[in-house]
């Protein structure tokens, strides 16, 4: 495979830590932690499933797990200045997906999510919801950016369900590859007035999960049962 390839297969080199970017957000149900080298062979049975790389819309990585852990401890070392990644944990330590930010444009003061359920046992049981929640807090808190956005497929109703009910809206439908994906948004602004989180970061991560709650009264159940509620799409689905 080209250097170019193995660049967007792991996208997130990063010379220094991203400014305000935290190495830890607890949340009600998960933990987002920073990525290990441990986290290879979970990580490598995810992008290798053929039911989560269909949800991505894309196909499985075809490399031996001694490849993609050779090129895992290199990206670690050298990660991207344009992404932040971390690992989905439960309360207990129990390493169930992935979540990330990335294509960060300080300029236009945005980014695109993604995220990964990959453990089975945890789908539909709100874990997905609470890390987007945490995760939006850290980014428009501490790094302080002004929107984010993501791609899911358009059939996905349910994953759709899930972002509206952790803030996001409908923009519009996108061609990528031949598949329509919806591309959904949210501001800091309308994201803080409709959580409660201030700006100084007085509000815990459980009010803001208690907030999504209130908000998501009327809405149907969100959709966990799709673990790739939204994944980065490159190479190798390059899945978060």
């Amino acid at each position: 495979m080209k250097q170019e390839s193995w660049r967007r297969l792991f996208p997130w080199r990063r010379t220094e830590p991203l400014p305000g970017a935290r190495s830890r957000l607890d949340g009600q149900l998960v933990v987002l932690r920073e990525k290990r080298l441990s986290d290879v062979q979970r990580d490598y049975a995810w992008r290798t499933d053929p039911e989560l790389a269909e949800l991505d819309a894309t196909s499985p990585i075809r490399l031996t797990v001694e490849e993609y852990a050779r090129y895992y401890r290199d990206e670690l070392d050298h990660p991207s200045p344009w992404s932040v990644r971390y690992a989905v944990e439960t309360r207990d330590g129990d390493h169930i997906g992935n979540t990330m930010y990335y294509d960060i444009d300080r300029s236009k003061s945005r980014t695109e999510l993604g995220i990964m359920i990959g453990d089975r046992d945890y789908w539909g049981r709100g874990y997905g919801t609470d890390a987007v929640l945490i995760l939006l807090r850290s980014i428009f808190e501490d790094v302080r950016l002004g929107s984010v956005y993501l791609h899911t497929l358009n059939h996905n109703t349910r994953a759709q369900k899930a972002f509206r009910k952790a803030g996001f809206y409908d923009v519009r439908n996108v061609r990528r590859d031949g598949r329509m994906f919806l591309r959904m948004e949210v501001a800091r602004e309308d994201w803080l007035d409709r959580f409660g989180v201030t700006d100084t970061g007085n509000e815990t991560p459980a009010r803001v999960g208690e907030a999504a709650d209130a908000a998501g009264e009327n809405a149907a159940h969100q959709a966990e049962g799709d673990p790739a509620l939204n994944q980065p799409r490159d190479v190798g689905g390059r899945a978060p």
